[in-house]
């Protein structure tokens, strides 16, 4: 098991959910963490919360992934303690809407392609290099059951992770003879702001999405991440697919009355 006590991470999107799981999850073993998020006011309580209950040291700032200026300058201009990045979490992301694909709103489409695709592009792509430069890093992307098979209603989050599915493949193999690891972790249905954000902010649509059954949370997540992270140097798990118990893809869920 690989210690992760003094690694740098670097998270993205971790005000919420998932990402904030991670957050606390690398920070209790020991981890430094670099988060980021477009809630500033959020990602400095936080990261004040992570230093006073677990005594690592903590860099946050604001940052909208979507923007390519933004994130080349927030990462060139880090301090210099923390241009070392050991471990990047890609798991800024989102879906808006859930209709048919014609009755769609386009606007919706480039909310999501820009911030699950482009977004995770500009942050890997600005971090890369110094990993490279170290032959030293591993890059985990959150991507989702949703990059493997696609479902009604869902074309574009679908192609967005579908997208994510490819260029974590493709990446662990442009980069197989730089010391690098790639990896995705792929939930199913998990309880986070997901359906809240999906749905406009509507509770009662984002409730029943996990009516009559136990999902995931964003700590279950985050410790199928932490196995990914912490395995010996010469194991590099590619994939983790997670599920809700009585989820068997992603459209096939049982729900008790």
């Amino acid at each position: 098991m690989e210690n992760l006590k003094n690694k740098t991470v670097f998270i993205t999107g971790a005000t919420s959910g998932i990402g904030k799981s991670c957050a606390y999850a690398f920070a209790k073993n020991g981890s430094n963490l670099i988060i980021s998020a477009r809630r500033e006011n959020l990602i400095r309580e936080i990261a004040e919360d992570i230093c006073q209950k677990y005594g690592v040291k903590v860099y946050a700032f604001k940052m909208d992934v979507r923007n390519k200026a933004e994130v080349e300058n927030a990462i060139k201009s880090l301090p210099q303690e923390w241009k070392q990045v050991d471990i990047l979490i890609n798991n800024a992301g989102l879906a808006l809407g859930l209709n048919k694909f014609y009755e769609d709103d386009p606007q919706n489409w480039d909310v999501m392609i820009d911030t699950n695709v482009k977004g995770l592009l500009y942050v890997t792509h600005a971090l890369l290099p110094g990993m490279i430069e170290r032959k030293s890093g591993h890059i985990i992307n959150i991507g989702s059951i949703a990059g493997h098979s696609a479902y009604p209603k869902g074309a574009v989050y679908c192609a967005t992770k579908f997208a994510v599915d490819a260029i974590t493949q493709s990446l662990r193999m442009d980069t197989i003879d730089k010391g690098i690891l790639v990896s995705t972790i792929d939930p199913g249905l998990v309880e986070t702001n997901f359906s809240n954000v999906r749905f406009s902010g509507d509770a009662d649509k984002a409730k029943n999405v996990y009516k009559g059954l136990t999902p995931l949370t964003g700590d279950d997540i985050a410790d199928a991440v932490i196995y990914c992270a912490s395995r010996p140097p010469h194991v590099n798990i590619a994939e983790i697919t997670l599920l809700a118990a009585r989820q068997a893809s992603a459209t096939i869920v049982y729900r008790e009355e």
